[in-house]
């Protein structure tokens, strides 16, 4: 994602190749879901499948890289030593892939979609029902997961807003619940 990124920023700052080279990196990797709705035709033969992972690597600049990355190095980190790197990635995908349909079906956006928001929700779901279940074992209260969903779900009010609308968060709702699920099935813990 970075060596993605990276490459995109000095193409924009006409360091490398062309200013262009973001867009054609969005129009091949890039969710569409005018794709989803036939409203457009893709440009090669299973990109509607692709797009579902590819535009979990790529930004939309890198700034949005290093939010994604933060969470997602910190919270990979202890998904992973709990369930092996093997298992975080297939979360990580799957997150990406479930943000991708959320934001397929229930998005009306034409604008394209980018970035890892829907499988950095997947390991944030995936270490919130953890915390539900151990505290449910140990007979403790869940108040604390549910003022930390209930925090998810302002931020994601507050920077939908500011954003101008510019924040798929049907992505984020996606991706975490695959992380949900992950955690009661194949990753439990």
């Amino acid at each position: 994602m970075a060596l993605i990124e990276f490459t995109l920023s000095a193409a924009d700052a006409g360091i490398v190749g062309s200013p262009s080279w973001r867009w054609v990196a969005y129009g091949f990797g890039a969710f569409w879901q005018p794709l989803i709705s036939g409203d457009v035709s893709p440009i090669f033969p299973g990109q509607t499948a692709t797009m579902f992972v590819t535009h979990a690597f790529l930004h939309g600049g890198p700034m949005h890289l290093v939010l994604n990355s933060v969470i997602l190095l910190a919270l990979g980190k202890y998904i992973s030593a709990r369930i092996g790197p093997a298992k975080t990635m297939l979360v990580f995908l799957l997150s990406a892939v479930g943000g991708g349909v959320a934001f397929g079906f229930i998005s009306t956006s034409s604008a394209p979609m980018v970035g890892a928001s829907g499988a950095v929700f997947g390991l944030i779901g995936v270490w919130q029902t953890w915390d539900y279940l151990s505290r449910r074992r140990l007979r403790l209260s869940i108040q604390p997961v549910v003022s930390a969903m209930l925090g998810l779900i302002f931020a994601n009010f507050v920077l939908f807003a500011f954003l101008d609308g510019g924040l798929a968060w049907q992505a984020h709702l996606g991706g975490w619940v695959v992380g949900c699920i992950s955690a009661t099935t194949f990753v439990r813990n």
